[in-house]
Parts: structure tokens; sequence; C-alpha cells
């Protein structure tokens, strides 16, 4: 009786063990993967398929170029894996499967930004941004392995302001542990500045308007400290004759003359008790606030005054100058309007 309770529960056993082995064996079935990702240079099968087990990290094929992706036919792909003893791979249908290797990308923009931040405020230079590179060879884009995750840093960095050279040597740190990857990059380098530049020839005493400005970055050493910006060019007069392309400065520019040479002009007399007017004709040319001779076309007598205004010029008046100042003869004890001191003939001055 005791032994046939033995030989019941052997059975029992055995057929649970055989039962969890055939489930086990199920489960542990090599799925094959439609799509696969890399890191590194070599393809390994715990990457090509599911459930590799203690074969996972047999490489069987080198990757493709860093950044690329490439397919392998099913067929070549269980040879391989049968080689390994991988047998039985539930290959879903797939007639290939796709190989992608992962990688750093460095394109140019960001190559060009690291060796301006490498040369900002070197012996002399600006600040990166204002900074304009040419490189002795196109860095293109550059492929990194992915492991190199860190940031662009310089190593070293060389500027001769003489001849505007760089020599600058990037580094990336690799989170792997590896030695950090390094790149070396060498040209010009120039400050640049915005400046308002000429879209036709401007002539002398043209006042410059809107469209004859665009604004655009010339080399600082062409434009110097005396760059103007738009806006302060606006409504100015050229001082002398100024080619289309020219970037303005500051001394081609001077305020606009609002009274011209021998130009009709009106004299303008004004205290807190009287406002005279009368006709002039001007001497010389002034900007507003710029002091010109001007006759007086009654009087036929020559004053000085101020320009305040298009064909205006107020009559300075000082205490050495009294005679003049009476010259502008019995103001009235009340504010008079031109055109009452017009009726009232009470502009009679110098």
């Amino acid at each position: 009786m005791i032994a046939r309770s033995l030989l019941i529960a052997a059975a029992l056993f055995t057929a649970t063990s055989a039962s969890a082995q055939t489930r086990d064996d199920i489960l542990a079935t090599p799925v094959l993967r439609a799509n696969v990702t890399v890191a590194s240079d070599l393809v390994r099968i715990g990457d090509v398929i599911d459930n590799a087990g203690a074969a996972g990290q047999i490489a069987i094929y080198r990757a493709p170029d860093l950044g690329t992706t490439g397919t392998l036919p099913v067929a070549q792909v269980l040879t391989a894996l049968s080689a390994h003893q991988v047998i039985g791979v539930n290959t879903k249908g797939l007639r290939e499967i796709s190989v992608t290797r992962l990688a750093r990308t460095l394109d140019g923009n960001e190559i060009q930004t690291a060796v301006a931040r490498a040369l900002e405020r070197k012996n002399g230079l600006g600040e990166a941004a204002n900074l304009s590179l040419t490189f002795d060879r196109d860095p293109g884009e550059i492929r990194l392995d992915a492991a190199h995750s860190g940031d662009l840093r310089p190593l070293a960095v060389r500027y001769d302001p003489r001849n505007n050279r760089f020599d600058v040597t990037l580094e990336i740190a690799n989170e792997a542990g590896l030695a950090p990857a390094k790149f070396r990059f060498s040209g010009t380098a120039i400050e640049t500045v915005e400046a308002a530049v000429l879209t036709r020839g401007i002539e002398r005493n043209d006042i410059i308007k809107a469209s004859d400005i665009v604004i655009e970055r010339r080399p600082k050493a062409e434009v110097g400290h005396d760059a103007i910006s738009r806006d302060s060019a606006l409504g100015m007069q050229a001082r002398r004759v100024l080619r289309a392309g020219q970037a303005i400065k500051s001394a081609d520019l001077a305020k606009p003359d609002l009274v011209q040479r021998e130009q009709a002009v009106t004299l303008i007399y004004e205290t807190a008790n009287i406002y005279l007017t009368i006709r002039g004709k001007a001497l010389e040319s002034g900007a507003e606030g710029d002091v010109v001779s001007v006759m007086n076309l009654q009087s036929k007598r020559t004053v000085t005054g101020v320009v305040i205004g298009r064909g205006q010029v107020a009559i300075s008046v000082t205490p050495q100058r009294q005679t003049e100042t009476s010259s502008l003869n019995a103001a009235p004890a009340a504010p008079v309007s031109v055109a009452n001191a017009a009726s009232q003939g009470a502009a009679k001055t110098e």
C-alpha cells in the first residue's frame, strides 16, 4: 500500500515537472524582432530576438554606419542563429529585418556656435553672437557614437588678431568612460556689428528716407565705433556724397538744414509780452539750433538768430545788443499776434 502511494506521488511529480517544463519552453521561444536598434558597432543575438537567453551577448553581425539603417534577410539571420544553437525561432512571417545604429549628430550650426563661444572675448573679440566664422574646411555634419552625450567643450583655443586666424580644439565626454572625442577646427573670425547700409547713392545735402536704408551685419573694423542705427539715420542730411552699399557712419550725416542760404525766412522776436515777426533773407544755411546771419529785408541790416524751425529764425537778444533790440520798435504793452502786429505796424524792426 505504501509502495503504491509512492508510485502515484512520483507519477504526479513527473507529470507536473513535464507540464512546467513545457510551459517554460513555450514562454522561452525565441521571437524575431522586425526593427532592431543598436548603440555599438556590433549586432548581437540578443538584439535581433527576444528570449535569447545565454546566447544574447554573442555578436553575429557588424552594425551599419553611425546614424544609418540596413536590412537583413530573415533566412540569413536564421542561419547565423543556428550556428550558435539558437533554433525554433518564431519569425512572425517576416522576410527581412531592419537594423539601425544610433548616433549623435553634430550639425554645422552647432559646431559654429561652439567655436564662437570658445572664441568669445579672446584677444579683443566681442560676444559670440557677433562673430562671423569662416572655416578652412566645412565642418559639415559629424556623427558620433551615441555614448558621446556630453557638451562640446573647448580644450584648446588660439586666436591671432593680426590676421583674424583661429585654431580651436573641442571635445565631448563619453558616458561609457572611454576617451573623449576630440575635434580641431581652424579658420578666420571677424567681429561684426549691425550697420545701416544705403540702398542707393546719396548726394550731398540729401535727406535720408526709410527706403534708402537696410540693416546688415558688417565687419566692425569697417564701421568702427561710429556706426549709426537706422532710426538715428532717418531724416538726417548727408554731409557728402555717399555710395550705394556703403555703411553709414555718424560722421557722414548731420541735422538737416532748416534754413538755406539766400532763402526767405521769418524773423521772430518773442518775450513774455511781445511776439513780433518780419521777413528776412538767410545769409547762410543752418540746422535746428544753429546761429545764422539773416538780413532784415525792411531795414536792410544784418542780424543773428537761432534756427528754430523750417524757414524760421529767432532773434537773439542780449544786453550788449539793446540798440538792436530797441529797433524791433515800440513794442505794445500787451501781447500782440502776428496778424495784429502787421495791421498795427508794430513789426517795425531793424
